[in-house]
Protein backbone atom coordinates (compact mmCIF):
# COMPACT_ATOMS: atom_id res chain seq x y z
CA UNK A 1 0.00 0.00 0.00
CA UNK A 2 1.20 3.19 -0.75
CA UNK A 3 2.59 4.82 2.54
CA UNK A 4 0.85 8.09 2.58
CA UNK A 5 -2.08 6.44 2.26
CA UNK A 6 -1.62 4.05 5.35
CA UNK A 7 -0.30 7.37 7.30
CA UNK A 8 -3.59 8.92 6.42
CA UNK A 9 -5.41 5.41 7.40
CA UNK A 10 -3.88 5.92 10.97
CA UNK A 11 -1.76 2.60 9.88
CA UNK A 12 0.95 1.97 12.03
CA UNK A 13 4.54 2.11 10.39
CA UNK A 14 7.26 -0.45 10.88
CA UNK A 15 10.60 0.62 11.74
CA UNK A 16 11.07 0.40 7.55
CA UNK A 17 8.20 2.44 6.67
CA UNK A 18 9.56 4.99 9.50
CA UNK A 19 12.74 5.47 7.61
CA UNK A 20 11.17 5.59 3.87
CA UNK A 21 9.18 8.23 5.56
CA UNK A 22 12.55 10.34 5.02
CA UNK A 23 12.21 10.14 1.50
CA UNK A 24 9.16 12.03 1.34
CA UNK A 25 9.38 15.99 0.80
CA UNK A 26 9.02 18.04 3.42
CA UNK A 27 5.95 19.47 2.62
CA UNK A 28 4.16 16.60 2.41
CA UNK A 29 5.47 15.00 5.57
CA UNK A 30 4.63 18.38 7.11
CA UNK A 31 1.32 18.10 5.72
CA UNK A 32 0.63 14.70 6.78
CA UNK A 33 2.07 15.37 10.46
CA UNK A 34 -0.29 18.51 10.74
CA UNK A 35 -3.67 16.94 9.97
CA UNK A 36 -2.54 14.38 12.81
CA UNK A 37 -1.74 17.57 14.95
CA UNK A 38 -5.26 19.24 14.33
CA UNK A 39 -7.09 16.41 14.18
CA UNK A 40 -5.56 16.21 18.38
CA UNK A 41 -5.44 19.90 19.01
CA UNK A 42 -6.91 22.34 16.56
CA UNK A 43 -4.62 25.68 16.74
CA UNK A 44 -3.67 25.21 20.33
CA UNK A 45 -0.09 25.66 21.05
CA UNK A 46 0.79 24.43 24.57
CA UNK A 47 3.25 25.73 26.84
CA UNK A 48 3.70 26.61 30.98
CA UNK A 49 5.73 28.95 33.55
CA UNK A 50 8.30 26.55 34.43
CA UNK A 51 11.52 27.02 36.11
CA UNK A 52 14.80 24.97 34.95
CA UNK A 53 16.79 24.09 38.42
CA UNK A 54 20.44 22.50 37.77
CA UNK A 55 21.61 21.98 41.24
CA UNK A 56 24.82 20.57 40.79
CA UNK A 57 27.25 20.63 37.88
CA UNK A 58 29.57 18.05 39.42
CA UNK A 59 29.75 14.51 37.38
CA UNK A 60 30.69 11.17 37.59
CA UNK A 61 29.83 10.10 34.10
CA UNK A 62 31.26 11.30 30.65
CA UNK A 63 29.42 11.79 27.96
CA UNK A 64 31.16 13.45 24.72
CA UNK A 65 28.23 15.40 24.15
CA UNK A 66 28.20 17.15 27.04
CA UNK A 67 29.14 20.69 27.63
CA UNK A 68 27.75 21.29 31.16
CA UNK A 69 29.18 18.64 33.85
CA UNK A 70 32.61 19.93 35.22
CA UNK A 71 34.78 16.16 35.40
CA UNK A 72 36.63 17.45 32.40
CA UNK A 73 36.84 21.02 31.03
CA UNK A 74 34.65 22.93 33.59
CA UNK A 75 36.60 24.35 36.75
CA UNK A 76 33.95 25.92 37.81
CA UNK A 77 32.04 23.16 39.84
CA UNK A 78 29.22 23.91 42.15
CA UNK A 79 26.62 22.47 44.22
CA UNK A 80 23.94 23.89 45.59
CA UNK A 81 22.44 23.92 49.25
CA UNK A 82 19.28 23.14 49.70
CA UNK A 83 18.35 26.91 50.67
CA UNK A 84 20.03 28.02 47.51
CA UNK A 85 17.78 25.81 45.96
CA UNK A 86 14.58 26.64 48.15
CA UNK A 87 15.72 30.61 47.46
CA UNK A 88 15.48 30.16 43.44
CA UNK A 89 12.11 28.28 43.94
CA UNK A 90 10.75 30.88 45.81
CA UNK A 91 11.67 33.62 43.67
CA UNK A 92 10.29 31.41 41.17
CA UNK A 93 6.74 31.20 42.56
CA UNK A 94 6.23 34.95 43.17
CA UNK A 95 6.11 35.34 38.92
CA UNK A 96 4.02 32.25 38.30
CA UNK A 97 6.06 29.49 37.95
CA UNK A 98 3.78 26.39 38.77
CA UNK A 99 6.77 23.94 38.07
CA UNK A 100 9.94 23.20 39.06
CA UNK A 101 12.31 20.88 36.40
CA UNK A 102 15.15 19.56 38.15
CA UNK A 103 17.88 18.02 36.91
CA UNK A 104 21.02 17.44 37.87
CA UNK A 105 24.58 15.48 37.10
CA UNK A 106 25.67 12.23 38.68
CA UNK A 107 27.12 13.87 41.61
CA UNK A 108 29.25 11.27 43.83
CA UNK A 109 29.87 13.71 46.71
CA UNK A 110 26.49 14.39 47.61
CA UNK A 111 23.97 10.76 48.80
CA UNK A 112 20.54 10.33 48.14
CA UNK A 113 19.27 12.13 51.01
CA UNK A 114 20.70 15.26 49.14
CA UNK A 115 18.29 14.96 46.17
CA UNK A 116 15.49 13.74 48.48
CA UNK A 117 15.80 16.33 50.75
CA UNK A 118 15.75 19.19 48.32
CA UNK A 119 12.19 17.47 47.33
CA UNK A 120 10.74 17.11 50.71
CA UNK A 121 11.36 20.72 51.69
CA UNK A 122 10.31 21.89 48.07
CA UNK A 123 6.94 20.05 48.74
CA UNK A 124 6.60 21.28 52.33
CA UNK A 125 7.19 25.52 51.76
CA UNK A 126 5.18 25.05 48.20
CA UNK A 127 2.98 21.86 48.23
CA UNK A 128 0.75 23.00 45.49
CA UNK A 129 4.13 23.19 43.03
CA UNK A 130 4.81 20.42 40.18
CA UNK A 131 8.14 19.17 40.68
CA UNK A 132 9.40 17.29 37.82
CA UNK A 133 12.97 15.85 38.72
CA UNK A 134 15.27 12.89 38.48
CA UNK A 135 15.95 11.42 34.71
CA UNK A 136 16.45 7.92 34.70
CA UNK A 137 20.42 8.19 34.15
CA UNK A 138 20.19 10.39 37.63
CA UNK A 139 18.25 7.20 39.35
CA UNK A 140 20.71 4.83 37.29
CA UNK A 141 23.67 6.61 38.74
CA UNK A 142 22.05 6.30 42.24
CA UNK A 143 21.41 2.96 42.08
CA UNK A 144 25.21 1.80 40.87
CA UNK A 145 26.87 5.12 43.73
CA UNK A 146 24.67 3.63 46.70
CA UNK A 147 23.22 0.21 45.40
CA UNK A 148 20.17 0.73 45.96
CA UNK A 149 17.10 -0.57 43.62
CA UNK A 150 15.19 0.97 41.11
CA UNK A 151 12.38 0.31 43.09
CA UNK A 152 13.67 1.81 46.17
CA UNK A 153 14.69 5.22 44.45
CA UNK A 154 11.40 5.43 42.61
CA UNK A 155 9.42 4.95 45.84
CA UNK A 156 11.56 7.34 47.80
CA UNK A 157 11.22 10.17 45.27
CA UNK A 158 7.27 9.66 45.54
CA UNK A 159 7.50 9.58 49.06
CA UNK A 160 9.65 12.20 48.74
CA UNK A 161 7.30 14.56 46.25
CA UNK A 162 8.11 14.32 42.95
CA UNK A 163 5.15 14.32 40.73
CA UNK A 164 6.57 13.43 37.36
CA UNK A 165 9.80 12.43 35.74
CA UNK A 166 11.55 14.23 32.43
CA UNK A 167 12.78 12.77 29.71
CA UNK A 168 16.27 12.97 29.81
CA UNK A 169 19.22 10.35 29.48
CA UNK A 170 17.42 8.91 26.66
CA UNK A 171 19.98 9.76 23.89
CA UNK A 172 19.42 7.58 21.35
CA UNK A 173 18.86 3.73 22.40
CA UNK A 174 21.15 1.99 20.21
CA UNK A 175 23.60 0.70 22.17
CA UNK A 176 26.23 0.79 19.91
CA UNK A 177 26.20 4.66 19.41
CA UNK A 178 25.68 5.08 23.32
CA UNK A 179 28.97 3.08 23.77
CA UNK A 180 30.42 5.92 21.81
CA UNK A 181 28.54 8.73 23.08
CA UNK A 182 27.78 8.05 26.90
CA UNK A 183 29.82 4.66 27.68
CA UNK A 184 28.88 3.47 31.32
CA UNK A 185 25.52 5.70 31.62
CA UNK A 186 22.19 3.91 31.78
CA UNK A 187 21.63 1.64 28.93
CA UNK A 188 18.57 1.87 26.77
CA UNK A 189 17.25 -1.38 27.97
CA UNK A 190 17.88 0.26 32.12
CA UNK A 191 16.15 3.69 30.74
CA UNK A 192 12.57 1.81 29.20
CA UNK A 193 12.85 -0.26 32.33
CA UNK A 194 13.00 2.44 34.72
CA UNK A 195 10.38 4.78 33.29
CA UNK A 196 8.03 1.22 32.93
CA UNK A 197 8.16 1.37 36.64
CA UNK A 198 7.66 4.41 37.39
CA UNK A 199 4.22 4.55 34.84
CA UNK A 200 3.21 1.60 36.94
CA UNK A 201 3.30 3.31 39.91
CA UNK A 202 0.61 5.63 38.11
CA UNK A 203 3.20 8.45 37.42
CA UNK A 204 3.83 10.11 34.14
CA UNK A 205 6.83 10.89 32.11
CA UNK A 206 8.66 12.55 29.25
CA UNK A 207 10.44 10.76 26.70
CA UNK A 208 13.64 11.97 24.59
CA UNK A 209 15.52 11.82 21.62
CA UNK A 210 18.77 13.39 21.33
CA UNK A 211 19.26 14.00 17.37
CA UNK A 212 21.73 15.10 15.03
CA UNK A 213 24.93 14.43 16.36
CA UNK A 214 26.48 10.95 14.93
CA UNK A 215 23.23 8.48 14.93
CA UNK A 216 21.43 7.44 11.52
CA UNK A 217 17.82 8.11 10.28
CA UNK A 218 17.29 4.57 11.04
CA UNK A 219 18.86 4.64 14.76
CA UNK A 220 15.91 7.60 15.16
CA UNK A 221 13.22 5.61 14.07
CA UNK A 222 14.38 2.30 16.29
CA UNK A 223 14.37 5.03 19.06
CA UNK A 224 10.97 5.76 18.51
CA UNK A 225 9.14 2.67 18.01
CA UNK A 226 10.70 1.34 21.45
CA UNK A 227 9.03 4.15 23.31
CA UNK A 228 5.83 3.32 21.32
CA UNK A 229 6.24 -0.48 22.29
CA UNK A 230 6.64 0.64 25.93
CA UNK A 231 3.66 3.63 25.72
CA UNK A 232 1.19 0.55 24.54
CA UNK A 233 2.39 -1.34 27.99
CA UNK A 234 2.39 1.15 30.27
CA UNK A 235 0.06 4.94 28.69
CA UNK A 236 2.46 6.78 30.97
CA UNK A 237 4.27 8.89 28.62
CA UNK A 238 2.47 12.34 28.28
CA UNK A 239 4.90 13.53 25.70
CA UNK A 240 8.03 13.10 23.45
CA UNK A 241 10.58 15.55 22.94
CA UNK A 242 13.34 15.80 20.14
CA UNK A 243 16.11 17.15 21.40
CA UNK A 244 18.41 18.76 18.76
CA UNK A 245 22.31 18.11 19.60
CA UNK A 246 24.34 21.44 20.91
CA UNK A 247 27.38 20.93 19.22
CA UNK A 248 29.82 23.82 21.46
CA UNK A 249 32.13 23.30 24.03
CA UNK A 250 31.68 19.26 23.90
CA UNK A 251 34.38 16.44 22.75
CA UNK A 252 31.86 15.14 19.73
CA UNK A 253 33.33 16.42 16.43
CA UNK A 254 30.25 16.56 14.43
CA UNK A 255 30.39 18.32 11.20
CA UNK A 256 27.62 17.68 9.48
CA UNK A 257 24.99 19.64 11.61
CA UNK A 258 21.48 18.84 10.63
CA UNK A 259 19.62 21.35 8.14
CA UNK A 260 16.51 23.00 9.65
CA UNK A 261 14.39 20.60 6.68
CA UNK A 262 16.24 17.31 8.41
CA UNK A 263 14.83 18.73 11.87
CA UNK A 264 11.25 19.64 11.00
CA UNK A 265 11.07 16.12 8.76
CA UNK A 266 12.54 14.39 12.27
CA UNK A 267 9.77 15.98 14.44
CA UNK A 268 6.87 15.43 11.43
CA UNK A 269 8.11 12.06 11.93
CA UNK A 270 7.78 11.78 15.28
CA UNK A 271 4.50 13.08 15.29
CA UNK A 272 3.07 10.36 12.41
CA UNK A 273 5.31 7.42 14.80
CA UNK A 274 4.18 8.07 17.94
CA UNK A 275 0.49 7.50 17.38
CA UNK A 276 0.08 6.62 21.16
CA UNK A 277 2.05 9.51 23.05
CA UNK A 278 -0.30 13.04 23.32
CA UNK A 279 1.71 15.50 22.82
CA UNK A 280 5.16 16.17 20.55
CA UNK A 281 7.34 19.01 21.79
CA UNK A 282 9.38 21.15 19.95
CA UNK A 283 11.62 21.72 23.19
CA UNK A 284 12.17 25.61 22.17
CA UNK A 285 15.56 25.34 23.82
CA UNK A 286 17.48 23.41 21.85
CA UNK A 287 15.86 23.99 18.43
CA UNK A 288 15.67 27.98 18.89
CA UNK A 289 12.63 29.44 19.31
CA UNK A 290 12.04 29.69 15.34
CA UNK A 291 12.36 26.77 14.47
CA UNK A 292 10.25 25.48 17.08
CA UNK A 293 7.21 27.86 15.90
CA UNK A 294 7.50 26.50 12.62
CA UNK A 295 7.52 22.85 13.94
CA UNK A 296 4.00 23.11 15.21
CA UNK A 297 3.22 23.42 11.90
CA UNK A 298 5.08 19.83 11.53
CA UNK A 299 3.03 18.08 14.25
CA UNK A 300 4.41 19.42 17.46
CA UNK A 301 1.92 21.19 20.18
CA UNK A 302 3.90 21.98 22.60
CA UNK A 303 6.84 24.14 23.25
CA UNK A 304 7.83 23.17 26.81
CA UNK A 305 7.64 26.84 29.24
CA UNK A 306 9.05 30.23 29.86
CA UNK A 307 11.85 28.03 32.11
CA UNK A 308 13.24 31.05 33.14
CA UNK A 309 17.73 29.50 33.24
CA UNK A 310 18.44 26.81 31.82
CA UNK A 311 22.25 25.52 32.28
CA UNK A 312 22.66 22.54 30.19
CA UNK A 313 21.40 23.17 26.80
CA UNK A 314 22.72 26.80 27.36
CA UNK A 315 26.49 25.57 27.86
CA UNK A 316 26.61 23.38 24.51
CA UNK A 317 25.64 26.81 22.98
CA UNK A 318 21.63 26.99 23.43
CA UNK A 319 20.31 30.61 23.14
CA UNK A 320 18.38 29.52 26.66
CA UNK A 321 20.33 31.00 29.74
CA UNK A 322 17.43 33.50 30.92
CA UNK A 323 14.34 31.89 29.31
CA UNK A 324 11.60 33.86 28.16
CA UNK A 325 9.69 36.15 29.40
CA UNK A 326 5.79 35.25 29.55
CA UNK A 327 4.29 38.49 27.21
CA UNK A 328 6.70 37.56 24.72
CA UNK A 329 6.00 33.72 24.53
CA UNK A 330 2.31 34.15 23.99
CA UNK A 331 2.55 37.29 21.34
CA UNK A 332 5.49 34.83 19.24
CA UNK A 333 2.09 32.02 19.56
CA UNK A 334 -0.01 34.39 19.23
CA UNK A 335 2.03 35.93 15.86
CA UNK A 336 2.73 32.52 14.42
CA UNK A 337 -0.98 31.76 13.52
CA UNK A 338 -1.67 29.45 17.01
CA UNK A 339 -3.15 29.98 20.09
CA UNK A 340 -1.36 29.85 23.55
CA UNK A 341 -2.89 27.49 25.80
CA UNK A 342 -1.02 27.51 29.21
CA UNK A 343 -1.08 24.24 30.74
CA UNK A 344 0.29 22.27 33.80
CA UNK A 345 2.73 19.47 33.83
CA UNK A 346 0.10 17.12 32.82
CA UNK A 347 -1.06 18.68 30.36
CA UNK A 348 -4.36 20.39 32.28
CA UNK A 349 -5.60 23.27 30.38
CA UNK A 350 -5.25 25.90 32.80
CA UNK A 351 -5.23 29.45 30.46
CA UNK A 352 -6.18 30.43 26.95
CA UNK A 353 -5.05 33.34 25.69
Amino acid sequence: MDLIQKVRNKERLTQEEGEALYDLDLYTLGELADEIRQEKYGKKSYFNINRHINPTNVCADICKFCAYSASRKNPNQYTMSHEEILEIVKKSVKIGAKEMHIVSAHNPNDGVEWYMGAFRKIKEQFPDIHVKAMTAAEIDFLTREYGISYDEVLNLMIESGVDSMPGGGAEIFDEEVREYLCKGKVTSDQWLEIHQKWHERGKESNATMLFGHVETRAHRIDHMIRLRDLQDKTGGFNAFIPLVYQRDNNFLKVKEFPSGQEILKTYAISRIMLDNIPHIKAYWVTASINLALIAQEFGCDDLDGTIEKESIQAAAGAQSSHGMNLDDFVALIKNSGFQPIERDSLYNELKAY
